[in-house]
């Protein structure tokens, strides 16, 4: 689906105090833009306009959080929202997933939340998949040693390759569910996307997973 462009959103999140800029130059650094910076953090990549990392950014005071979204035009959603309500706990950087460990440092994130990625449905793109192996390599080096990734998404295809890469990759499947709003243990306290809320009120049930760095 093509993302409607936003004039001017661009420069909006340049100047922008809610997002972190030459974030390479800021590598080993992100704890520096929390008030608490001995606190945790997690991260979600591909966060769209918002909704789930500030929501979980308001119900956990005592974990830091870094949005990940590399389209302008739905992160400029996010930056207004802050706008309107500022946490202390939350920041957004702009930028390509794949350059992710340009960005953090090794054993710096606590856990990654990856919420309705882009399903890149064509063979020749499944490198492209923010689940696939190389991702999951990706993330290995950024994450703690006991450290999480939470996936959901409604699309069955890219469920069913995310779970042959976790167990080709090596990682532990901690939790999985075909039916998330119908499990009682993973939908407590589930904080559902804008994703989530359509899909669902679509009749599609929802998936996830929960691993842990091998």
């Amino acid at each position: 689906m093509r993302l409607k462009n936003v004039p001017g959103s661009k420069e909006y999140i340049a100047d922008s105090d809610f997002v972190i800029h030459d974030e390479k130059e800021k590598k080993g650094k992100i704890r520096e833009y929390f008030q608490n910076p001995a606190n945790p953090i997690y991260i979600e990549i591909g966060m769209g306009k918002g909704q789930f990392i500030y929501e979980c950014a308001k119900r956990n005071p005592s974990i830091n959080y870094v949005g990940i979204e590399k389209y302008s035009s739905v992160l400029l959603r996010a930056i207004q929202k802050m706008e309107e309500e500022p946490l202390p706990n939350l920041i957004f950087i702009r930028m390509d997933a794949e350059e992710i460990t340009d960005v953090f440092e090794e054993k710096e994130v606590g856990k990654i939340y990856l919420n309705f990625s882009d399903p890149w449905p064509k063979d020749r793109h499944a490198k492209r998949r923010l689940e696939s192996r190389q991702f999951l390599e990706r993330y290995k080096k950024i994450l703690v040693d006991d450290g999480f990734i939470e996936f959901k998404t409604d699309n069955n295809d890219l469920f069913d390759f995310a779970l042959e890469e976790v167990e080709a990759a090596g990682w532990k499947l901690i939790a999985c569910t075909r039916d998330l709003h119908s499990d009682e243990e993973l939908c407590k306290d589930n904080i559902m996307t804008e994703y989530e809320a359509k899909f669902s009120a679509m009749g599609n049930p929802i998936n996830k997973y929960i691993i842990q760095k091998p």
